[in-house]
């Protein structure tokens, strides 16, 4: 009898079958050189210190709120001061430290010497918009993509973060990897953020030409709605490109496989990109203030993207929805992934039926920026192993991307309920006008959830922090 029950009489044994080749594209980026680490911990903290700061200043605007605590801060409208510091810290600081900490991990060495200054002067410039609500708050003006403070400390500030982004971007750009013709999964990837970067040297040409030959009759908020219009739009590439990379790297690190080819995911970072260069005409054909400028640039921005957008989101969700995850460490991967894809999807959705000026339009726009983010938060979760800290897992680690996906996806489903009231943007409390208990309700809906992405947004941070203070036996190479 034989010793291997399951052997089969009258078969030789032989050598075991490789098992079958796995379909579909990889997409992984490489290892991060030594010299690059602790550049990469550096935009990594202040990333995670922008949040930190938003989260202060979310507090705040709630005790702006509250009477008898509202007498203790130091301004009459510390409401709309705080909102300009919580939208600009989440949103353009935080979205800046993640480029620089993606560029600078997964770039190549060249031009290192511009690295560091980079760094330093853009959290210089954080920290003194920061503090500039304390010490000369201004004027808020809610300027579309950067609110500011009509103070010279804050304009002061915004100028020396823009210094140390534009070092971050011209450094980027010097040592971006090279590209062939053939691509892999890595090269499709490292083209997309190659093409991020192209995207954010443009804004910040936008932001330099505006400014340039704006009219000098313009003040207040209609000066910065111009000087900002152009860049702005141009930024939205990057953020949009920036989270594309992230889709497909989280899909993979998660064991799923695209079905669409590098080179194929290149042509659709090649379209993400091409409505940028819209940018340079707008400028040419149009005075900066005039109606046609801004109307190129946006439906630059409505069309530019949205061909790349559906095909790898599409690729990723089914990729992920048929692979099965291996360690605990893949969890909250994959839950950044899809909620990011979600809030993605349900804030583009919304855009198409915006009508007239309410608050459907702050949904359209909170659904995609949230996308970005989540995305963001995932790939901190995918690179904290590589920097010489703990993978996230547990619970806490797989919730918290829902937690906040669900709670904005609730926050922006009020705001287009109350919009189709009519009920106003960029107006509070007794503004906004709120008649009807279907309006009451909306708005409820909107703090609601907004509560709920706070706590979201918070326990990322937990997690985040807890692995930095929690550190692996050193760096581990990931793929």
């Amino acid at each position: 009898m034989s010793a291997n029950p399951c052997h089969v009489p009258g078969l030789q044994s032989g050598p075991a079958a490789p098992p079958p080749a796995r379909l579909g594209a990889d997409y992984q980026l490489g290892a991060v050189g030594e010299s690059r680490l602790a550049l990469g911990r550096g935009w990594l903290g202040l990333g995670l210190a922008a949040l930190i700061g938003s989260g202060v200043f979310s507090v705040l605007l709630v005790a702006s709120r509250t009477p008898v605590v509202n007498q203790w801060l130091p301004a009459a409208d510390f409401f709309r001061i705080a909102l300009v510091l919580h939208v600009d810290l989440s949103v353009l600081v935080w979205f800046v430290a993640m480029a620089g900490l993606l560029w600078s991990l997964y770039g190549t060495a060249r031009a290192q010497w511009m690295a560091w200054p980079g760094l330093w002067i853009t959290a210089a410039g954080t920290l003194v918009m920061a503090l500039a609500p304390f010490l000369d708050p201004g004027e808020p003006i809610m300027a579309n993509y950067i609110p500011v403070l009509e103070s010279p400390l804050f304009l002061s500030g915004l100028a020396v973060f823009g210094l140390g982004a534009a070092l971050l971007v011209l450094r980027s750009l010097l040592a971006a990897p090279r590209l062939g013709v053939r691509y892999d999964g890595r090269g499709a990837l490292a083209f997309g953020l190659s093409a991020a970067a192209v995207a954010a040297a443009v804004g910040l040409l936008g932001f330099a030409w505006s400014w340039v030959v704006l009219p000098t009759a313009l003040h207040g908020k209609a000066y910065y709605e111009v000087l900002f219009w152009g860049g702005g739009h141009a930024l939205q590439f990057t953020w949009t490109l920036l989270m594309l990379v992230a889709w497909l790297w989280l899909a993979s690190a998660c064991g799923a496989r695209s079905a669409l080819t590098p080179r194929v995911t290149v042509m659709m970072f090649s379209l993400a990109l091409a409505g940028v260069f819209v940018t340079p005409y707008a400028y040419l054909a149009h005075h900066v203030a005039s109606v046609e400028h801004r109307d190129v640039l946006t439906w630059a921005m409505r069309l530019g993207g949205g061909p790349a957008i559906l095909p790898i989101g599409l690729s990723v969700v089914y990729g992920v929805a048929a692979a099965r995850l291996g360690s605990p460490e893949q969890r909250p991967l994959r839950a950044a992934l899809l909620a990011s894809v979600l809030v993605f999807a349900a804030g583009g959705a919304i855009g198409i039926f915006i009508d007239g000026s309410n608050v459907r339009i702050p949904a359209h726009y909170h659904g995609c920026i949230v996308g970005v983010t989540l995305a963001l938060m995932g790939v901190v979760y995918r690179v904290l192993p590589a920097l010489g800290y703990r993978a996230p897992s547990g619970r806490m680690a797989t919730w918290q991307p829902w937690l906040y996906g669900v709670g904005q996806l609730i926050h922006i489903a009020g705001l287009v309920w109350s919009g189709g009231y009519g009920v106003q943007r960029k107006v509070a409390g007794a503004e906004q006008v709120l008649r009807s208990t279907g309006e009451v309700v909306g708005m409820g809906m909107m703090g609601l959830g907004g509560l709920i992405a706070i706590v979201g947004g918070l326990l990322f941070v937990v997690v985040a922090v807890r692995a930095i203070f929690q550190p692996a036996a050193g760096p581990r190479e990931i793929q």
